[in-house]
């Protein structure tokens, strides 16, 4: 009989797939990054615990394309400066992406904030702009002029913390123990150049970055890079302490545990 796609897969295919995926080669992606200074006390409350801030207030938006395989691919993120235990690094609010298949893997392998939005780089000579937009609303965008070429920096490495969780089937808390997850990026940078410009955030009820405001720009920037990812789970969190925080993640109503108001559907004809 026909093999039924939907049937079990052979283990040795499953693991010599995944051992191709393993040896991708780089991936180039073009974009602005745009790092600011905000409210210590709007980025404290942002944080889950065990995360605390660090002692500069940072919020880093990058906003990216890149071209895999002949498919062009919008990406972005969102991310405080925080610290768990002595270890700096950053934990991202969310993280914009163009293709269903982007957005799934990071999900629910890293716990990735990953939404479906529209994530745009221009280039015009030396004006460059990138822009996040979700719902109709361009919640995120940073444009400016390139002033200067810069020397790329050596390869560095970069940690990032997610949390990773399941919702309980009943509605009520989790199915299971939420999980802080650390994740360690290795980047290259092959072209870098600064741009005087600026950010600009606008009000969303389902994005609302707003909420950290531009106290003090403190770089934008326009390169390619690329990087590689490994992930660890470095702790299991108290169910309790992490709730609070599953609105973060979602944009049904239901989820979100303030006063946000959500307009209600039209009535069908």
């Amino acid at each position: 009989m026909p093999k039924v796609r939907y049937g079990p897969r052979d283990l040795e295919a499953v693991a010599a797939a995944r051992e191709s995926a393993s040896k991708l080669p780089d991936l180039w992606s073009t974009g602005v990054h745009a790092v600011w200074e905000t409210d210590p006390d709007a980025l404290a409350q942002v944080l889950p615990p065990p995360l605390k801030p660090t002692a500069k207030p940072y919020v880093r938006a990058t906003i990216n394309t890149v071209d895999i395989f002949g498919s062009p691919l919008g990406a972005a993120a969102i991310s405080v400066a925080c610290a768990h235990g002595a270890e700096e690094g950053w934990y991202s609010l969310v993280m914009p992406m163009t293709t269903e298949r982007s957005l799934i893997g990071g999900r629910e392998v890293f716990g990735e904030p990953k939404k479906l939005a529209e994530v745009a780089v221009e280039r015009d000579g030396d004006r460059v702009a990138g822009t996040v937009t979700r719902h109709g609303v361009t919640f995120a965008e940073v444009r400016g002029r390139i002033a200067a070429a810069l020397e790329p920096p050596a390869p560095y490495v970069k940690v990032d913390w997610y949390l990773k969780f399941l919702p309980a089937v009943d509605g009520s808390g989790f199915d299971a123990d939420p999980l802080l997850v650390r994740c360690v990026r290795n980047e290259k940078t092959r072209s870098l150049s600064a741009v005087e410009g600026e950010v600009i955030l606008r009000e969303s009820a389902l994005d609302p970055i707003a909420d950290l405001p531009v106290r003090r720009l403190v770089e934008i920037t326009f390169g390619e890079k690329t990087s590689d990812q490994r992930g660890e789970v470095v702790a299991r969190l108290d169910p309790k302490e992490i709730l609070p925080y599953v609105h973060q993640r979602y944009d049904d109503p239901a989820q979100v545990h303030d006063s946000v108001e959500v307009p209600e559907a039209p009535d069908a004809d």
